[in-house]
């Protein structure tokens, strides 16, 4: 089966490295700017300020051949799968990012907080549905 997925947009963030990002978004992370690629602004309709949203996202710096990792990258955590942590290294490397939007301009979604570098590129956008983050 042949997979393929096309980018929605793109993160612009203050976090420019690695090494700046927080673990999670409610680590201290920074609001950042989800630009919508033209042709993806119309499916926008019916997202308002101050919604919660899923923004899925390619972490396309992780790497695609780790399988176990100790969690939160403490050694002392014994080895765990990666589909029983939230490592951004994976097979997949599928971020998930529970945001509130802050503002919206045009195809520009305001958004926070959020962990992901500057450079993401964004593949998909949920609502949150009741309790779920």
């Amino acid at each position: 089966m042949d997979i393929h997925l096309e980018p929605i947009g793109i993160l612009r963030s203050e976090l420019t490295h690695l090494a700046q990002a927080p673990k999670q978004g409610s680590e201290g992370a920074p609001q950042a700017r989800l630009e919508l690629y033209p042709w993806a602004q119309r499916a926008l309709h019916g997202v308002h300020v101050g919604d919660r949203l899923l923004v899925l996202t390619w972490l396309h710096q992780a790497r695609r051949d780790v399988f176990e990792c100790h969690p939160r990258s403490d050694p002392n955590q014994p080895l765990t799968g990666v589909f029983a942590t939230r490592s951004p290294d994976r097979p997949n490397p599928i971020g998930l990012h529970p945001v509130t939007v802050r503002a919206l301009d045009g195809s520009t979604l305001h958004i926070g907080p959020i962990e992901a570098i500057d450079g993401t590129p964004v593949v998909d956008i949920k609502p949150v549905l009741g309790n779920e983050f």
